[in-house]
């Protein structure tokens, strides 16, 4: 069941490619998202399948395929990854359906989109640590491609810093996790063979600060971010919507699943050091986007800061605060895409995104009023208003982690109101006033252009109002697994004691 969710998209990858050169655009793009849209609808149906209470990997596949390397290929899925996998599919068939119907050169385009779709998927479902590894350089491949051959004017240079970063977070990645299979005398790379626990406290330090480094230059996390904003400005609108709404939280993900999950001991003794990394992400990441004219690099900015966010509640490690940062996790990726949508939008009828060009883009007779209104919703639920998943995810955040790191909420709670700042400047500047000479004969905004983000909305209001929809995904999984890093930790602390 779970192999179908990387055959589908891989499928329709190989069928896209290979169509003949004659076949129409539209065409092309029709069958890149019936592809996407079976893939997603697959995992809708996981996700009624899905057992909440049952704590363990579900719907699991295992096949053994190199012995010599302990390689298996082995899937399954948890309320950790099922939220995840439902927001990739979702926004694989906003990016494939707002991306432009003149797209140069279709077919590889399509297939690109969809073999990112399966990189991510085979990432998120891995439960073997070289498996994982595989699937997550995978994705690396299209996303330059896309990026490199379909961005703007500075689009080599992004593509080629954001393929050097990426490199080497790879390394470093690949690097701990040999370390924790051979250290640990582990058979496979199987994670439930894998018993670090009982590594020396400076040991496993050091394979931890190899996979924080690692996944917090894919995160990104100051100061491994400076390959982001510039990804992101000269990136199409669709492959924005999918690096920041997406790819972004492979970071976040494999800090949980290899990071805490794996090394708790660990994780434990440097936490006081994430959360301070945490706050330095999360102001450096606002303070930089109210110093932005551009409103792509402005947002671009913005998912930095709100990134901090996760690991601020990472760092905490309690039920709820891990419960909190899948919520964030989310709800930026619903929020970002949203956002990099109605920016995309503003500059295929504007033809800028500058500040000091685009104004006045909500006159209701020759402006934008619907994009206005619903930037206007964006920019409320990035700032943490109440009624949109914005408020209940950032409000988890700052609840759980207090009673563990009092300082550094405090601090860090100043982001939202930077947030409201920035977002009040873009705001105030391109959609109030009167419309500037530049903006004063705008094309017709239709229906396909707003659709993809008024979905976006809908599940911004939905999960804001009823966040527990879900949350319930989630919480066993969370709950059983820190319960159980903590046991282990004890369990290990007494065996050491005992020695001593």
């Amino acid at each position: 069941m779970l192999t179908a969710l990387i055959l589908l998209p891989l499928i329709g990858a190989a069928i896209i490619g290979f169509l003949p050169t004659g076949v129409e655009p539209k065409v092309t793009k029709k069958l890149a998202l019936l592809f996407s849209a079976i893939a997603f609808a697959w995992t809708i149906v996981l996700a009624i399948k899905f057992n909440p209470s049952d704590i363990n990997q579900q719907f699991a596949e295992f096949i053994p395929w190199i012995d010599a390397l302990g390689l298996n290929y082995s899937l399954g899925i948890d309320g950790l990854s099922l939220p995840l996998l439902l927001l990739n599919g979702l926004l694989t068939c906003i990016a494939v359906f707002s991306s432009d119907e003149s797209q140069k050169r279709p077919r590889f385009y399509y297939s690109l989109l969809l073999l990112l779709n399966v990189g991510v998927n085979g990432a998120f479902l891995a439960q073997d640590l070289l498996l994982f590894f595989l699937f997550y350089e995978l994705e690396l491949i299209p996303l330059y491609l896309l990026i490199a051959i379909w961005g703007g004017e500075r689009r080599g240079y992004a593509a080629t810093k954001f393929l050097i970063y990426t490199a080497l977070s790879g390394i470093l990645i690949l690097a701990s996790f040999l370390g924790l299979v051979w250290l640990s005398d582990s058979p496979s790379f199987a994670l439930s063979t894998l018993h670090a626990t009982s590594l020396p406290l400076a040991t496993q330090i050091l394979l931890l600060v190899g996979i924080l480094i690692g996944f917090g230059i894919k995160i990104p996390l100051v100061p491994f971010h400076t390959w982001l904003p510039d990804a992101h400005v000269e990136a199409s609108t669709p492959i924005s919507v999918l690096l920041a709404g997406v790819l972004l939280k492979l970071g976040t993900y494999g800090l949980l699943r290899f990071g805490m999950n794996l090394l708790p001991e660990a994780w434990g003794y440097i936490a006081p050091w994430l959360a301070t990394w945490a706050v330095v992400s999360v102001l450096y990441g606002s303070s930089c986007a109210i110093a932005q004219k551009d409103m792509k690099k402005m947002v671009a900015y913005s998912s930095i800061g709100h990134m901090g966010y996760i690991l601020l509640a990472a760092a905490a490690a309690t039920p709820l605060s891990i419960l909190a940062t899948v919520m964030q996790m989310v709800s930026h990726g619903l929020i970002s895409g949203m956002l990099f949508l109605l920016v995309g939008v503003v500059y295929k009828k504007t033809g800028s995104r500058d500040l000091d060009v685009v104004r006045g883009l909500l006159n209701p007779e020759r402006g934008m009023p619907v994009i206005g209104s619903l930037m206007i919703l964006g920019v409320m639920a990035s700032a943490g208003i109440p009624g949109m998943v914005g408020f209940i995810s950032e409000f988890l955040v700052f609840r759980s982690s207090f009673a563990v790191f009092p300082i550094q909420t405090l601090i860090s709670m100043l982001g939202t109101g930077l947030t409201a700042v920035y977002f009040l400047i873009l705001t105030n500047r391109a959609f109030f006033g009167r419309l500037s000479e530049q903006t004063s004969n705008l094309p017709r905004v239709y229906w396909s252009d707003r659709i993809p983000a008024l979905i976006l909305a809908l599940f911004i209001i939905i999960f804001g109002i009823q966040p527990g929809w879900l949350s319930r995904w989630t919480e066993p999984t969370i709950t059983a697994m820190v319960n159980t890093q903590e046991s282990l930790v004890s369990e290990q602390s007494t065996v050491n004691s005992y020695h001593n």
